[in-house]
């Protein structure tokens, strides 16, 4: 099994975000001796416990700290930017780190309508135009515009001995098709997904196309793991994690991850109690043993050819903890 890591860069409560994003790139150098296989960082507009609004920038800082490890985008905000754009920075990144880029695209706004209205002009436009904003996207990577369109003599400088592989990041049918037709890899996000159908996968595999960039489908399955020595720790840990996941969906996140002792001190109320008990669902959570289990499981019901794990803890030595413990059980046996 191959396993990956998607990282949020998260804010604990009573630190910084100089520390989270200093936290994200020892993850991605321990991730690299572990044997993890990739390592991604997410993109986020002014939301309050996430400190990484600018993917390319921390890939430069991690690519420059780490030697062969893949680093990419998780995702990339493409109706935010235009493709040309996109194609410079990561061609660019590709040169400086051959063979390790991967430019995921997604097309959420990734914070509020008010930094949304900030950061680009007519998103929904723009979320309209996906497709056409991919196809550019891909003409500007491969230099393979017709002859006769407007860009076919403008170059993404520079251009790398080996191109930055594209995926295509989403939760639904729609996503899955759109990496299809388009001959791109796919991340499905069942972390974050409120249609955990295994069908979508099966809906990419079925109808994907053969690109200039990919030959045969591949499929990443991205979920959420809380791993401890023991079950009790484990279960005690993700309290904390679902307990700010509380707190965003109420507006109250500004202070970051909470502790795991103000998590157990918290009284959750019948209706958090029901949304925590379904947040718990997309997560496996427990010993090593079991979240081996789990994660073999979940790879053959989604047919997925590899995990990637987020994984969000107050602590970030337990998170480093969590992640070593699922790689001692499963990329070292």
């Amino acid at each position: 099994m191959k396993l990956s890591i998607l990282d949020q860069s998260p804010v604990s409560s009573g630190t910084t975000a100089e520390q989270a994003l200093k936290e994200s790139m020892k993850l991605a150098k321990i991730g690299e001796v572990l044997g993890f296989e990739r390592y991604w960082i997410a993109e986020h507009h002014d939301i309050a416990g996430f400190s990484c609004p600018a993917p390319e920038v921390m890939l430069g800082y991690i690519g420059a700290n780490t030697e062969s490890i893949r680093i990419g985008s998780g995702a990339v905000l493409l109706p935010h930017y235009k493709p040309y754009r996109i194609a410079e920075t990561y061609n660019m990144l590709a040169t400086l780190f051959p063979e390790r880029i991967d430019i995921g695209i997604g097309r959420a706004p990734g914070g509020s309508a008010e930094a949304t209205m900030a950061l680009s002009d007519n998103f929904l436009e723009q979320v309209r135009r996906m497709p056409e904003s991919v196809d550019e996207l891909l003409h500007f990577l491969n230099h393979d515009f017709p002859s006769d369109h407007l860009f076919s003599k403008v170059s993404a400088s520079p251009r790398p001995a080996v191109l930055p592989e594209v995926w295509m990041l989403g939760t639904s049918e729609k996503s899955a098709l759109l990496a299809a037709g388009k001959g791109t890899a796919y991340a499905f996000g069942h972390f974050m997904s409120n249609n955990n159908d295994p069908e979508i996968i099966q809906t990419y595999k079925h109808n994907f196309r053969q690109s200039g960039m990919l030959q045969q489908p591949h499929c990443i399955l991205a979920v959420t793991v809380m791993c401890s020595e023991t079950s009790e720790r484990a279960e005690e840990i993700a309290r904390s994690s679902l307990l700010w996941g509380i707190q965003r969906s109420k507006g109250e996140e500004g202070k970051g991850v909470p502790s795991v002792e103000e998590a157990k001190r918290y009284s959750f109320s019948i209706e958090e109690q029901k949304k925590l008990e379904k947040m718990k669902k997309k997560m496996v959570i427990g010993n090593p043993k079991t979240v081996k289990q789990n994660l073999i499981d979940l790879q053959r019901l989604y047919l997925a050819d590899e995990i990637m794990i987020i994984t969000i803890t107050y602590d970030y030595g337990e998170r480093i903890q969590s992640y070593k413990l699922i790689a001692e059980e499963i990329l070292s046996n």
